[in-house]
């Protein structure tokens, strides 16, 4: 089954707080939509969270007159927590993720020393999808594609002439994701976003994150010719093995981001918060020497 080549309605929305971008993708208005990579905002300083980002996903959807159908994550982010389980109160609609994500919640069930009843099978997901699936919002054709890498669950979503690419790819002047995180490995990234780049050149691909350099606004749309002309990191003349040699030096050289504690633990349960304490307050841990 292939997919359509309809483009869709494409929204995004820029959180400047974690430089991640949301998108609502959508046929017409009045039409099914999908959510993607939406971010719960939180203070890391005083444990609280809030839902400003995703209120405004949500306003744009309800002024649209759009049916929720799909909450789509491109993997379990480490630099923001997923808003996927507050939306789906607010909205309805599936929270979908890429079936690795039950190899991904083993390992960090081991990390963070999980409670035992944690279940390691992506059930706290709506659904669960299989390399490369197509499914339907509305009248358009998803396809959710494998490209592992950046962590073992990692996702990109096709719709028409449009890929969201979660963070296989940056803005071109800024390159490609590490992969030094549990599960992530630079030459799947290589072949993951080689993949990519074999598509049309006109093919627009949407970042699900922006860092600007040098004082630049943020960005977040580019194409598969313009990055396989400019992306610092793997354009075309770039060979797998600089590839990875480039990606071990530079992933060396970063820090952890601010928010992957919380972000993790979060992102694994579909967006939901940890289960209750005896006191009824939900907690998150702090592994030591641990990451």
């Amino acid at each position: 089954m292939t997919v359509e080549q309809k483009s869709p309605c494409v929204e995004p929305f820029f959180d400047p707080e974690t430089f991640a971008i949301t998108y609502v993708v959508y046929e017409t208005p009045g039409s099914p939509c999908a959510i993607i990579d939406s971010v719960l905002d939180y203070d890391p300083k005083s444990g609280r969270t809030s839902t400003v980002s995703a209120d405004r996903v949500i306003d744009f959807v309800r002024s649209k007159n759009l049916k929720l159908e799909w909450i789509l994550e491109t993997h379990a982010h480490a630099d923001h927590l997923s808003a996927a389980s507050y939306i789906r109160q607010q909205l309805g609609g599936k929270v979908a993720i890429n079936e690795m994500i039950k190899t991904v919640q083993g390992t960090f069930k081991k990390i963070f020393n999980f409670e035992a009843r944690f279940r390691t099978d992506g059930s706290q997901f709506d659904y669960l999808f299989k390399r490369d699936e197509v499914f339907k919002v509305g009248g358009l054709s998803m396809k959710a594609l494998y490209v592992p890498g950046h962590t073992l669950a990692d996702v990109a979503y096709q719709v028409g002439d449009v890929i969201f690419t979660g963070d296989t790819l940056f803005m071109p002047d800024v390159g490609t994701a590490r992969c030094d995180f549990p599960g992530g490995n630079a030459h799947s990234l290589y072949r993951s976003v080689r993949m990519l780049l074999s598509m049309p050149d006109s093919t627009r691909l949407f970042m699900c994150h922006d860092y600007p350099p040098n004082g630049r606004s943020p960005e977040w749309e580019s194409s598969v010719g313009q990055q396989r002309a400019e992306n610092i990191h793997i354009r075309d003349e770039i060979s797998e093995e600089a590839f990875v040699a480039m990606r071990v030096r530079r992933d060396a050289t970063l820090d952890m981001p601010v928010l992957i504690l919380p972000a993790i633990q979060i992102n694994v349960r579909a967006g939901g918060l940890p289960p209750p304490e005896s006191d009824g307050v939900h907690y998150l841990k702090i592994p030591i020497n641990v990451l």
